[in-house]
């Protein structure tokens, strides 16, 4: 008699809170759940699709592999699967609709053992190739793959479109050694736009958040990101990249062209130009112009454009108002074909509080400090960030490395340097606390800012990084390991505040302010300088530096002329923003072009000409360039003239040649005016700030002047010039060389 054995059935559908926190959306780690579980049987597979009504386990050519049963919660499924089972796909069914997906839930890891480590360890420089959004292959199935870094989230959900903004369809594995959220997405593409939606420390919802490695956002007002990947662009700028240029190089000829984007010009109908049309008109003016450089204005996603982007939020992602990365790509590699270098103006120092960006990310301070002595700014009601936390900090370096990268920058132009360097930055007595040893530096910062400089300089030979700092912090501009910064050229600002306090003062006034013009080199050498006239003098009433210069209209074009002679020739590379080298009348306004019109008017044209010649004159003069930063390159004339307010001034290159400047800031004509030089022979004029074709009276010296054995200003020959009103001219032995 045979014996029948009965086999229990094994339920292995997901019952009671597991169940219930899905349906909630308050499971902290469905890959336990969700997906393929291996069982004595084979597989059992798990769904949870919320609107679907039945499901079904099906192949790659869509062949029944088995029903799967309803659980307790509405759109919870279980089926089963034999241990050599094919790959599956989810066939749900919804009234008379039915629709396949990939399971989720069933591929492995987004970031590697590895790359946990380098994360804590806080040296993982390349991290924006797996955090943000990475269209991938995995299991021979496309899709995106997301990583977020939220340590104190109670679970984190991409959600979008793709999924009606549902925070329980895809939420992420947690990677408990990193604090990294991450999950696989099956079949989704390019172009699709997504936030995080995030439970927080203490179990609250988040408002939705972009991705801090987001590769592209909306354009605002929308704040979504849009999953785009590492820049697409087929890089035809190699010839510029094998040239020795080496920026580092103290000595090479910088002029930079300091541009706003939305503003340099702006389309039919107050448009903007998009990335394309500015490398179409901005690439060749600026090398028309003569500048080495452009530097923009920071690029990065802002949410208020009316911050010029120094709010950024989406620190990976260029601006959609100008278009895509890729059209940002683009627009660099026409720079680079055109021998233009680019500086990008980048923002650590501070960032929003808007609801979509890294405040509180994860419910906690977690970018910025939790202290609001050490994490807000009361000035500009923005948050900063902790730069003791390794993550921050390796964060912001791979931040600006992945411009260099990504994007071919030939350099960083770091914001708000003082703003990060002193604790007690614009706050009050008790406002701040000291560092350990009870000083007011920002050891933290610092350090950041070593680490960001070093990695720059070591990885990126070209590539440059300029301090915006506005005090006596020493050794901006020296290496770490001589105890510097390790910033490679600083702003000078003390040098632009005083020249242009001594610009603005009546030239019969001048002859008491002359220090202003000549304190600068009592410092000059002390770090490799930048003389800036950024936006910073033309807006918020300060009026435009033509609207600085004193008397009637001519007088004003006239001081604007000698001063840009005079900066051009001062030791220290040169920065001008963008409407100052045609003499834009009114203050920059961010929401509209700069006035091109101007340039039909002599004097405008005039003073365009005459930065343009600047530029080829610097740039093709050594003693005008070389020892920028070196003392030996400068030697005072004269200084002693303050009753006309004459200033005369050699500069030198390594070689031993010698140009002459003399800087006559009166509207009075000097005929027969005695300088000393230190050698005989013919010295040929090679600029002069006064020519008619830069709008001037057309005083000048025919050309030149022979050397006499006349003892003038200490040294045995000297040169009888004529010296033409508020006017810069410049000297050289033998001929001069050609400017147009």
């Amino acid at each position: 008699m045979s014996e029948t054995r009965a086999t229990a059935r094994v339920d292995h559908r997901l019952h009671g809170d597991e169940a219930r926190a899905l349906a909630a959306g308050r499971h902290e780690n469905p890959f336990s759940v969700l997906g393929r579980h291996r069982h004595a049987e084979g597989w059992t597979v798990r769904a949870y699709r919320p609107g679907a009504e039945a499901a079904e386990l099906v192949d790659e050519r869509g062949r029944s592999l088995g029903r799967m049963e309803a659980g307790d919660v509405p759109g919870l499924f279980t089926g089963t699967l034999a241990h050599d089972a094919p790959a599956y796909r989810f066939l749900f069914r919804h009234g008379g609709d039915s629709w396949q997906e990939e399971d989720t839930y069933r591929f492995g890891t987004v970031i590697s053992d590895f790359d946990a480590y380098l994360m804590a360890e806080g040296t993982h420089y390349r991290l924006y190739e797996k955090f943000g959004a990475h269209p991938a292959m995995m299991d021979g199935v496309e899709g995106v793959s997301f990583a977020v870094w939220a340590p104190n989230a109670r679970r984190v959900s991409v959600v979008g479109n793709f999924n009606a903004w549902d925070g329980r369809r895809h939420v992420c594995r947690k990677r408990i050694e990193a604090g990294v959220f991450e999950i696989f997405i099956p079949g989704l593409k390019r172009g699709e736009v997504y936030k995080y939606e995030i439970i927080g420390a203490h179990g609250e919802i988040l408002p939705l958040k972009a991705d801090p490695v987001g590769f592209r956002q909306e354009l605002a007002p929308s704040t979504a990101s849009i999953v785009d990947g590492l820049v697409q662009h087929e890089w035809r700028d190699s010839a510029f990249q094998a040239k020795p240029s080496d920026w580092q190089d103290a000595s090479k000829p910088v002029s930079i062209y300091e541009v706003h984007l939305g503003s340099w010009r702006r389309g039919d109908g107050d448009t903007f130009l998009d990335y394309d049309a500015l490398a179409r008109e901005l690439v060749p003016y600026i090398q028309e112009m003569g500048f080495t450089h452009v530097e923009f204005m920071p690029v990065s996603e802002h949410p208020f454009y009316g911050s010029w982007g120094y709010q950024p939020i989406g620190l990976f992602a260029p601006t959609a108002r100008f278009g895509d990365p890729a059209g940002f790509a683009r627009l660099v590699d026409a720079l680079h074909q055109a021998d233009i270098g680019v500086l990008l103006d980048w923002v650590p120092g501070h960032f929003p509080t808007d609801v979509h960006g890294l405040g509180r990310f994860d419910g906690t301070a977690l970018y910025e400090h939790a202290d609001p002595r050490r994490g807000f700014h009361k000035d500009w009601n923005t948050l900063i960030y902790d730069y003791g936390r390794t993550e921050v900090k390796n964060f912001l370096v791979a931040n600006g490395l992945y411009w260099l990268d990504q994007f071919h920058v030939d350099g960083l132009r770091v914001d708000a340097v003082a703003s990060m360097l002193y604790l007690d930055y614009s706050r009050n007595h008790g406002e701040w606390e000291p560092n350990i040893y009870g000083g007011r530096e920002n050891l933290e910062a610092m350090a950041f800012l070593k680490e960001t400089n070093e990695k720059v300089g070591g990885l990126y030979p070209n590539a440059t990084t300029h301090a915006e700092e506005s005090t006596s912090f020493p050794n901006v501009s020296r290496p770490t390991y001589a105890g510097g910064l390790g910033f490679h050229f600083k702003w000078n600002m003390g040098w632009m505040h005083d020249t242009l306090h001594f610009m603005q003062e009546d030239p019969i006034n001048r002859k008491y302010h002359m220090h202003h013009m000549t304190f600068g080199m009592v410092y000059a050498y002390s770090e490799n300088f930048v003389l800036p006239l950024s936006h910073d003098e033309v807006v918020y009433g300060k009026g435009s530096i033509l609207g600085k210069m004193p008397g009637d209209w001519w007088q004003k074009f006239a001081n604007l002329r000698a001063y840009y002679g005079f900066m051009w020739t001062h030791p220290g590379k040169k920065l001008l923003f963008m409407g100052g080298e045609f003499g834009q009348s009114a203050e920059w306004n961010h929401d509209q072009s700069l006035d091109w019109h101007l340039l039909e008017h002599r004097e405008h044209s005039g003073v365009q000409r005459l930065v343009r010649d600047l530029n080829t004159l610097y740039r093709g003069l050594p003693a005008l360039h070389e020892n920028d930063c070196d003392p030996h390159g400068f030697e005072w004339v004269d200084t002693s003239n303050v009753e006309q307010s004459v200033l005369a001034y050699l500069r030198k290159d390594r070689n031993g040649g010698t140009a002459l400047v003399v800087c006559n800031f009166t509207p009075n004509v000097h005929h027969g005016y005695r300088i000393g030089v230190p050698h005989g022979g013919f010295w040929a004029e090679a600029m002069n700030t006064d020519a008619e074709i830069y709008g001037g009276s057309n005083v000048g010296n025919m050309g030149g002047a022979q050397a006499e054995e006349v003892h003038a200003n200490g040294r045995p020959f000297s040169l009888s010039l004529s010296l033409p009103p508020l006017s810069t001219i410049v000297l050289v032995p033998g001929e001069a060389p050609r400017v147009a």
